[in-house]
């Protein structure tokens, strides 16, 4: 299933709504380096894929935006783990 993820700059977070409900990915930007703090999804919704699209969509936007990446949310750093592709987006 693929999701809708908008980049809320003023919350400094990606967000995908669920009927209401949030899902997220925040982070912060200074300089050329994006830091992925952590992430949160409904107990409902989870195990549908909507952290690993937000993690992807989170690595494409440093990829797109010539941003290193720095990680402290556990979920992330998983995902980095099994997507070498990103290993170069690393800080």
């Amino acid at each position: 299933m693929s999701y809708t993820i908008i980049n809320n700059t003023e919350a400094g977070r990606f967000e995908v709504d669920l009927n209401g409900k949030p899902a997220y990915e925040n982070y912060s930007i200074s300089g050329n380096v994006i830091t992925f703090i952590g992430n949160y999804v409904p107990p409902e919704h989870r195990g549908k894929g909507i952290a690993a699209e937000m993690a992807k969509h989170g690595f494409e936007y440093a990829k797109a935006n010539n941003l290193k990446v720095v990680i402290l949310c556990p979920y992330i750093l998983d995902y980095s783990r099994k997507h070498s592709e990103y290993k170069s987006l690393l800080a």
